[in-house]
């Protein structure tokens, strides 16, 4: 397995693809695919996540190969990847477990079952090293799950009690390895949580809300685990293929990846792309989108609060 290293200037950049909702190898997926090899040569990223739905499952004649198809563009950029689940990745015809297979058989992926006593498949932490092989931070793969099965709140998944147990376990791991200092972090996952709607309605934000935030009816407390462990700096999610803002919560920025895919709804003008990620040793993190006609978007239109007047 490729270890996640800084570049020697103190960097690290991540592409971020989302909902690529890949069928059968289609005209649309085609397009898809073509757009992630653009977004890759323009970027030369360190890492690629997808951050789920990678397939729509229910409509893949081969789920596997689907979804091995899909992935097959980070595979073969001999760049080290991931691919987390999204609630359509295994809504019918194949597993979790099977596409998790899939995925290991693959050359390139740094991804991890991740502990089998915790709800989903994927929950991974991936540590990134400086050039003298220090810790330099952390990145964290959650399995937000699919759809509730509780009757009386229905909707979305939402990450778990065990979850949360280990992903403090993990980053207090890892601040007692920073020498007691909590270890900067960013977290992936693919439904988003009620602070993204918090962030919206309460603070500025930059990009576009063209659809209410998909997040779960219920809230489990991972925003106030994050907040606990002092850790994570920055989180991206997907699943709301029409959001793409981002903005600052209680000192956490809190971001939507760009609709990938061309094989799913979208909106008139609104290009498909992908977000990237720049990590800087002691400095905060930078982000912007690099959209399907290759333009980079970095100063995204700004989103005031209701509460605030301009006048």
């Amino acid at each position: 397995m490729k270890q996640l290293t800084l570049r020697a200037d103190g960097s690290f950049k991540i592409v971020q693809f989302t909902d690529l909702h890949w069928n059968n190898g289609e005209a649309t997926d085609l397009r898809t695919r073509a757009l992630m090899e653009r977004v890759v040569a323009a970027e030369k990223p360190d890492f690629i996540v997808f951050t789920g739905d990678v397939i729509d499952s229910s409509r893949c004649r081969d789920p596997e190969r689907s979804f091995r198809d899909a992935l097959s563009v980070a595979e073969d950029s001999g760049i080290p990847w991931a691919a987390i689940f999204g609630n359509h990745d295994s809504e019918s015809n194949v597993t979790r477990e099977q596409l998790m297979r899939v995925q290991l058989s693959m050359a390139g992926t740094v991804a991890k079952r991740g502990p089998t006593e915790l709800e989903g498949v994927g929950n991974f932490v991936l540590p990134v090293s400086d050039v003298d092989g220090r810790l330099a931070a952390a990145l964290y793969c959650f399995d937000s799950g699919s759809y509730s099965d509780h009757v009386e709140a229905q909707g979305y998944g939402w990450i778990r009690e065990r979850q949360l147990g280990w992903f403090r376990k993990e980053a207090e791991a890892f601040r007692l390895s920073n020498g007691g200092i909590p270890l900067p972090s960013l977290a992936f996952l693919h439904i988003p949580f009620p602070e993204y709607r918090d962030l919206w309605n309460g603070r500025f934000c930059y990009g576009h809300r063209y659809e209410k935030v998909g997040c779960p009816p219920v809230n489990s407390g991972l925003f106030a685990a994050m907040l606990d462990t002092d850790a994570i700096r920055g989180v991206f999610c997907g699943h709301d293929h029409i959001n793409d803002y981002t903005g600052e919560l209680y000192g956490i920025r809190l971001s939507y990846g760009r609709a990938t895919g061309y094989s799913t709804y979208g909106r008139w003008l609104f290009q498909r792309g992908a977000r990237v990620i720049r990590l800087r040793k002691g400095k905060p993190f930078d982000t912007w989108l690099r959209l399907a006609n290759g333009s980079k978007v970095t100063q995204a239109r700004k989103h005031w609060p209701t509460w605030y007047s301009k006048a």
